[in-house]
This record gives C-alpha cells, structure tokens and sequence, in this order.
C-alpha cells in the first residue's frame, strides 16, 4: 500500500461492487485504505447492519457520497443493481452545484475490449476509467486518488481529468449501430451479441413491418414495450436495415442525456438535440449561425434540420428516438417537441427535404400527459408494440440454448415468468451453462439466493424510492383478482414491466413478481 498522505478533507466514499471476488476482496482493500486515510467510506456490506433497510441505505449513501468507486468485473457490469448505482449517481451529479458525486470506473479483470451493457455504455461515456489487473494496481489507483483529493479540484475530476501517470484513459466511444446489450444478456460469455446472433427471437410481423416502413419516405415508427422487452434491440435492426439501403443512420437514447438538458427550457433541450445528431452525422455544429432569439425555440429546431443538416446529407436519414419516456417527466418540453416530431411528419407528405426524414420512436408507456390530439406523434404512423414470447417462440429460445426442451418444461418456466425475453433468457442461459436446474431454478426463483436476485433487488429499491408505487403494487400483489390503480401509478408500473393490463385493471406481470414482493412488501 501507498504511503497514504494525511486526509486534507474529510471525503465520503461510495464502493459499488458485486459481492463476489475479485470485486469482494478490492472493495475490502479500498475500504479499509480509504478508512485508514481518515476519510469516510460505505461498501454495503460492511456498513449495512441487521435488519436494516437497505434500499433507504443506499440511497442516503448515494446523496451523501462526494466519489462513486464503480468496481467494474465482468459480473459487476452485467448487475442491473450496479447499473441503477450508476445512474443514480450520475443523476445526482448532473443535478449537483458541486459536481458530485464524482464517478471513478476501474476495470477489475476486464479488458477495455470487454463489452458494456448498452446503458453502462452510455453512463459512462467520456468518463476516464482505470485498469486493475494485480494487487500491484491498488497501490497505484490509490495513490493516484489521494493526490487528486490534495490538489481538491473536484470540478477537474467530475470531468474525467485524472493523471494518466498509471493507467491509460478509456478508449474513445465509438457511435456503432451495434445492438444494445441487455444486462445479463445471456450471449455475454461469447462476447457481445450481433445483429446476427442465434439468439435473437422475431416477434412476427413486427419485424417485417417496420422493415418495410422505414424505407418509405417521411415515415413514423412507434415502438412501445415495457422495459427489457426488447424495443432498442428491435431499434437497432431497423436502423440497420436502413443501413443497408445506404440510409444514413442516427440512434439517440433520451435515458442517457444530461438531466441539465431538461432542467433548463426547451431552448436548451433543442439546442441539444440538434446537436447530438449533427454530431452523430460528423457535420460541424453551426447552432449559433441558425439560432436567432427572435424567433421561437422549435422555429429554430427546424431551420437547423431544413436549412443545415438535411441539406447537408444526400441520403435518407433514419433517426431512432430511444427512452423517450424521459422527456414526459417535462411536459413542457413535451408538449413542444413531440408536437415538433409531428409536424416534421405532416411536412414530409409535401416537402422533398422532409421525405429525407424518417424517424423510430421507442417508449415504454402509454403517453400520460395531455396533448393536443392533432400535435401528438403517438397516434399517427406505424405502431408497434411488442408482446411477450409465446409458448413456440420460448421453446425454440430453448432448442438454441441447446436445451432438449419438451412443452412441458417451457410450460413449467412460464408459469413463473410468462413469456418476459429478459426473464426467460436470464434462465436459460443458466440452465444452458449447468449453473442451475429447472427444478431448483423454479424453487428459488422468488428468493435473494436465484439467479433473478439482482434483477428483482433493483426494481425493489426503485419502487421504495417511490412509496405510492410501493403502496399500488403491493395492493396488486395482494389480490388474486384484477386491481383497478390511479392512472400514472398505472403508467409508470406498467413501464417498469412489473404489470400487465386486463382491459382497465392490472395484474402482475408474473408469478415471479406476485411471489417476491409479497414477501418482501409484507403483505399479509
């Protein structure tokens, strides 16, 4: 270990890891390191007593913390608990005077070649990251952030400039039309999953409508699913198809912007938008050239796509509009650029330069704000919305697990998590790989000890976050029939997948959610 300088400020420390070595055992190091500096430092499982509430823990933690320690392993980056740290932590520093917490990514054992899960991916960009590769680097990686905790500059950190006196800095991120890796998708061992890949199952027609639709000009697309249903991965092929008519292709995820980018106005938000595609088509960024304060904010929007960047292009532009149940959280903002998406879509029924545009929206839920019926994108254009798999499509999932599968065993795996791809892949890239048998899965399904703890702990933690969500889930949990909720405690469960509707009333997606959060809700 350094020879560790006396603590100038007393700092807060937040260690976020999987609970399983190496990640274990450097969390254990960087703790007690940290601690032995005189500075503060939380690793929630030694700082967590018995019997105390943890998803409250961790978010005092969270608010309270000036660096996030993010120990990056191959099993850390497939955590959707670690990834909600992630983006809890960089909303908390988007949304912070003081420019924290402060991320600081190390790659434990994981080459910068290592695929990250699509939101990571985004989180984490232009975030300088660390490599550990021996206890040699914890010496390093330590000493490296007690000087920058000397020099006291948190503004420098927060914005990646640490000493590349050690280690590296991350390798740039490229703007691939790559697929979107799900966390724990199961392909994850083999690398990350192609356009190509064995594994990914069509939900017919969905696919060959959309494929047919982005080719015609001025076209809208609408994909609304639930969460980890499956709609960016579906995004990513549509882009790709276009792609290969030589379209120019744009995916833009709202999940992954700025929370100062909505925080402001909607001159703000545009301003960025325009942006971000202009920079994702390589063109220069000429906004103060077409911005002019005399005219209204989505005036400007436009000329800068009719006047710049369409012009600019001499082919089609597909342009695929992730996570934009973001924005709904803003209905001003709303209200003005979804009304914008609708005229750019009315304009390309007479005007050639909008005949270039063609635009995918993907949301998880039904639009909960009020709009204007003849303003609003979502009721025009080619609506998709993807359902689960059915009973062949889980069975054939299986065949290319290589699982000799009958009905019956499908049956069996339904019957506890439906036909939810995210759920149903989590299992059967288990079984495949010997981790677990059917049995056992099914038995400890509902439990902290099955392979759905991770993913059944991060939707726990959000919806403590939210009591009223808490409070209308565990109603539904607790009636065998169909439950009626207010409408936007509706909504947002309903984008969470944890629901599914029955005509006006809700269920539980699954099985696996009635069980867990029975117990974990304390329903009687």
């Amino acid at each position: 270990m350094p020879t560790l300088p006396a603590a100038s400020k007393n700092a807060r420390f937040f260690i976020s890891y999987r609970s399983q070595d190496p990640d274990l055992s450097l969390a254990h190091n960087f703790y007690e390191a940290l601690k032995a500096a005189g500075h503060e430092a939380f690793m929630a499982g030694e700082s967590i007593r018995l019997g105390e509430k943890w998803p409250q823990r961790i978010d005092e933690e969270l608010k309270l913390c000036d660096y996030f320690l993010l120990l990056l392993s191959e099993r850390s980056a497939t955590s959707e608990m670690v990834t909600e740290e992630v983006r809890q932590a960089k909303q908390l520093r988007d949304g912070s005077d003081k420019h924290k917490p402060v991320i600081l990514p190390i790659r434990v054992n994981f080459s910068w070649s290592a695929p990250l899960n699509y939101d990571l991916r985004g989180y984490l960009q232009q975030v300088q990251q660390r490599e550990w590769n021996s206890p040699a680097d914890t010496s390093k990686i330590l000493q490296e952030i007690f000087s920058l905790l000397a020099d006291g500059d948190v503004k420098r950190l927060a914005d990646g400039e640490m000493s590349s006196d050690f280690f590296p800095s991350s390798p740039p991120h490229s703007l691939t039309l790559s697929p979107p890796l799900p966390v724990a998708e199961p392909e994850l061992p083999e690398g990350q999953v192609d356009l190509a890949s064995a594994f990914y199952i069509e939900r017919p027609p969905s696919e060959s409508r959309c494929y047919e639709a982005i080719l015609k000009p001025g076209s809208l697309i609408r994909i609304k699913a639930p969460r980890q249903m499956g709609k960016t991965s579906l995004m990513a092929r549509i882009l790709h198809q276009a792609s290969q008519q030589d379209y120019l292709t744009v995916p833009l995820s709202f999940q992954l912007a700025d929370g100062k980018v909505f925080a402001d106005d909607l001159d703000k938000f545009l301003q960025w938008f325009c942006a971000s595609v202009g920079r994702r088509l390589r063109l220069p960024n000429k906004l103060a050239g077409y911005w002019d304060d005399i005219f209204g904010s989505k005036d400007n929007c436009t000329a800068y796509f009719e006047e710049y960047l369409l012009p600019e292009i001499n082919q089609p532009l597909a342009l695929g509009l992730d996570e934009v149940d973001r924005i709904f959280q803003y209905p001003e903002i709303a209200n003005d650029f979804f009304g914008l998406l609708r005229a750019w879509h009315e304009d390309a029924k007479n005007r050639d330069i909008w005949k270039k545009l063609r635009l995918v929206v993907v949301h998880s839920t039904e639009v909960y704000i009020p709009m204007n019926i003849n303003q609003s994108p979502f009721n025009v254009g080619l609506p998709i919305e993807l359902p689960e798999f059915n009973t062949q499509q889980v069975l054939d999932l299986a065949r290319r697990h290589g699982l000799n599968w009958s009905f019956t065993q499908v049956g069996q795996l339904m019957a506890m998590v439906g036909g939810h791809p995210y759920l149903v892949r989590v299992a059967l890239y288990h079984i495949a790989r010997q981790d677990i048998t059917l049995n056992l899965l099914l038995q400890t399904a509902p439990t902290e000890a099955g392979p759905y703890s991770d993913h059944l702990r991060r939707h726990l933690w959000n919806l403590e976050q939210r009591p009223e969500l808490a409070a209308a889930i565990k109603k539904v949990v607790a009636n065998t029939s169909p439950v009626r909720l207010n409408s936007i405690q509706c909504f947002k469960l309903l984008s969470m997948g944890l629901l599914q509707q029955q005509g006006n009333d809700v269920t539980p997606r699954c099985d696996l959610y009635r069980q867990y959060f029975r117990d974990r809700l304390r329903v009687s």
